[in-house]
């Protein structure tokens, strides 16, 4: 077993800019293999990089519905070998039974999200249904937005990860995750908000009245809706929206712009999606309700 790497190097390089060959340093992303290992059997094996690894294992758990909740996991551990890193999680026993019978295997390179799915129903599956009567206005999501760069250490340092954060108006930037592959990010978030989840990042109306019992062929339960907004720096595509609902997440926001496939399941899953989200502006796709400008607009 060895000590894996800190996740930036330095490394030397040389520059061709204006017809000049230029000796100099350049600071790049780590990214290591990840196996999760769900009761003595590998599930998955990801590229990601080597931080936050226990809100990864925790979070991957949760939006690819392995889990309900942390409870489900009765133990956690990490190894870490000269390969690469295993994150080893035993799940209560109805939870293993659930995972051992969906007969799903993942091996992808850096942020595959459905690398390995075994059949098509699985891969576009319905998304969790997220209620809340949560608003924003445009200016929150704007502050929202601009709070990601000045906490994103490892985007400074190499100008080459993604992250995901979440943003609440009460308290602003929460948290935020970063890694090399989108989908990894965006579990790393998962894992954070679930391991250290308050009152005050939940909505005070996570549960539809007259809401249907779960399904018995379901693999996690209503999620508890967030009071607040996942901020995307990547694209949007259908399986960030699909781990989006599974977190609760009322809102979301990208600097790119949507999949159509994620733009509908966005629509279905009761979530506000917005796209394009810059210095200068946003554009919202689905479920506007949820953003309520200061002053209405009026377009003549």
């Amino acid at each position: 077993m060895t000590r894996q790497p800190p996740p930036v190097r330095t490394i030397s390089r040389l520059a061709w800019r204006d017809g000049v060959l230029t000796p100099g340093e350049r600071t790049i992303p780590e990214e290591t293999a990840v196996s999760l290992v769900y009761d003595g059997g590998s599930h998955a094996v990801m590229m990601a990089s080597p931080v936050d690894l226990e809100d990864f294992a925790y979070g991957f758990s949760l939006t690819e519905g392995i889990v309900a909740s942390l409870d489900d996991v009765t133990e956690f551990e990490r190894v870490d070998y000269e390969e690469g890193v295993e994150l080893r999680l035993w799940l209560r026993g109805d939870r293993g039974a659930a995972l051992a019978a969906r007969r799903r295997m993942l091996a992808g390179p850096t942020g595959c999200g459905l690398c390995g799915i075994d059949s098509l129903t699985e891969a576009v599956r319905k998304p969790q249904p997220v209620i809340g009567d949560l608003k924003l206005s445009p200016a929150d999501i704007e502050a929202a937005l601009a709070s990601l760069a000045p906490a994103q250490t490892l985007n400074h340092q190499t100008r080459a990860v993604h992250a995901a954060a979440f943003w609440t108006k009460a308290d602003g930037l929460v948290a935020l995750r970063e890694d090399v592959g989108r989908h990894n990010a965006l579990d790393k978030l998962a894992g954070a908000l679930a391991r250290h989840r308050s009152a005050d990042i939940l909505s005070a109306s996570s549960q539809p009245a007259g809401a249907a019992e779960p399904r018995a062929d379901e693999t996690s339960a209503q999620p508890e809706t967030l009071a607040g907004i996942v901020v995307l720096t990547s694209r949007i595509s259908v399986e960030m929206v699909q781990k989006s609902a599974m977190m609760g997440a009322p809102i979301v926001a990208a600097v790119s712009a949507p999949t159509a496939l994620a733009i509908r399941t966005a629509d279905e899953a009761g979530i506000t999606l917005i796209g394009v989200a810059r210095s200068d502006g946003f554009e919202i796709f689905t479920h506007p309700h949820r953003i309520v400008p200061e002053k209405l607009a009026h377009v003549a």
